[in-house]
């Protein structure tokens, strides 16, 4: 991770939460985890629920527990960090056989008791048959969590993406309309036109009052005066002139008006163009001279630059092959090194898939060693064995009375053949007598 740099280590959560996205574009809710009775991976982390794969002291591996499935399970980070090893990995298997299947090669969906190194080494083998580079042991991923987990999951979710015939379109940007800009008038620039206008309102005011006023003094008189006399009065004014001049030159002052100046009269653009260039050029005059000076001095000392360059380089020469050959060697040198590491990792898989063959064999040979040290079949046949001398010697007494009841009745047997012989031979003189 320091090779590569200081954000290596926050690449597994990048590639986590890509296949997050990868995942639901692929409805693995619906197809993967409802199988199982599984929740879905969520975005924010979340407690690790009960059950999931546990180790197993028999095989050295890992075997499904009981309720796996029924928490919640999932989490941004989920594996990216450590959690419960054996639920991640009971996870891992059951998402990497699914999207192998989902991107068209047929994958036996892991069981039970099934080892997990051949688990691991078959879902590495069918992601080297997808032509994807793999530089590390599958013991990497019997953890159930790390970059290598989600390295594999990211590249299954892609194959299947690109089986599916799914294809990243180009985003859709809302359209937004520019608002109008309102010009707003400036109120303390007084115009002609702006004079115009408030005067014209002033003057529809001041009628409005003055019709008003008329209406009250018609009110007002209407009851005394006819229309002869209110004729008169109107033409008749009692208003006294010296006062109407003291209140002209109190208002006359306030009705003076100021027309000022319109930026927008393209005079006044000329004016001001004719101004700025009679200023650049008085600037120019005082500034050419600097500046000439200034070119004469640069010029000067590129001057001096490239000579001494060109008498470095003269003496450095011989520096700059030696350099240069020195630049061969090392390249050659990163080339013979990179050549070698290749090997020294393909040596290294190839020593970690050895070493994990010959952990099996030991725990095969473990197996049996205990199998022919066990005392118990011994014990079995001491007892089988003490069992046979019993049955032989009942057998042999009933042998030996069966040979004496065989002896008594050939006895007898004998007696009686013995009596009978004396019996005829005392009968027969006693009929020849006769």
């Amino acid at each position: 991770a320091a090779e590569r740099g200081p954000g290596a280590a926050y690449h597994m959560f990048v590639l986590m939460e890509d296949l997050l996205d990868k995942l639901k574009l692929l409805s693995y809710e619906e197809e993967a985890l409802r199988r199982h009775n599984m929740r879905p991976l969520s975005r924010c982390p979340s407690p690790t629920p009960p059950g999931g794969w546990r180790r197993s002291p028999r095989r050295g591996g890992v075997v499904m527990a009981e309720g796996q499935g029924r928490g919640r399970a999932g989490g941004l980070h989920y594996f990216a960090l450590p959690t419960n090893p054996g639920e991640q990995f009971f996870m891992f298997c059951m998402l990497a056989a699914w999207l192998i299947t989902k991107a068209g090669h047929p994958f036996q969906e892991p069981q039970e008791y099934d080892d997990p190194n051949a688990i691991t080494s078959n879902v590495l083998s069918e992601l080297r048959s997808f032509g994807r580079p793999v530089d590390f042991p599958p013991s990497k991923l019997k953890a159930g969590y790390g970059e290598q987990v989600c390295y594999v999951l990211d590249c299954l979710a892609e194959e299947a993406l690109k089986y599916t015939g799914f294809i990243w379109k180009r985003p859709a940007y809302p359209t937004e309309e520019l608002e109008e800009e309102e010009i707003t008038e400036d109120d303390a620039e007084l115009t002609l036109n702006k004079l115009e206008e408030d005067v014209a309102e002033e003057e529809s005011d001041s009628e409005e009052n003055f019709i008003d006023l008329n209406a009250l003094k018609t009110q007002t008189y209407r009851s005394d005066m006819n229309d002869t006399a209110k004729q008169e009065e109107i033409l008749q004014s009692t208003t006294d002139a010296a006062e109407w001049n003291l209140e002209v030159e109190r208002v006359l002052p306030q009705l003076k008006v100021t027309v000022r100046t319109d930026n927008k009269d393209w005079r006044i653009h000329v004016d001001q163009m004719h101004q700025h260039k009679d200023g650049i050029e008085s600037s120019l005059k005082e500034t050419r001279g600097y500046l000439d000076k200034l070119h004469n001095e640069i010029s000067r000392t590129l001057e001096k630059i490239n000579s001494r360059e060109k008498y470095i380089n003269n003496q450095l020469e011989h520096l700059v092959q030696e350099y240069r050959s020195a630049q061969a060697l090392l390249s050659e040198a990163k080339e013979k090194y990179q050549e070698g590491s290749g090997g020294v990792t393909e040596r290294i898989r190839v020593l970690s898939e050895i070493t994990e063959a010959l952990e099996r064999v030991k725990q095969e040979t473990e197996e049996k060693g205990s199998s022919m040290t066990d005392s118990a079949p011994l014990v079995k046949i001491k007892h089988a064995l003490t069992k046979l001398k019993q049955e032989t010697i009942q057998m042999d007494i009933q042998i030996g009375v069966m040979e004496h009841t065989l002896l008594q009745s050939k006895l007898k047997e004998k007696s009686n053949m013995t009596g009978d012989m004396h019996a005829r031979m005392i009968l027969e003189p006693t009929i020849g007598a006769y």
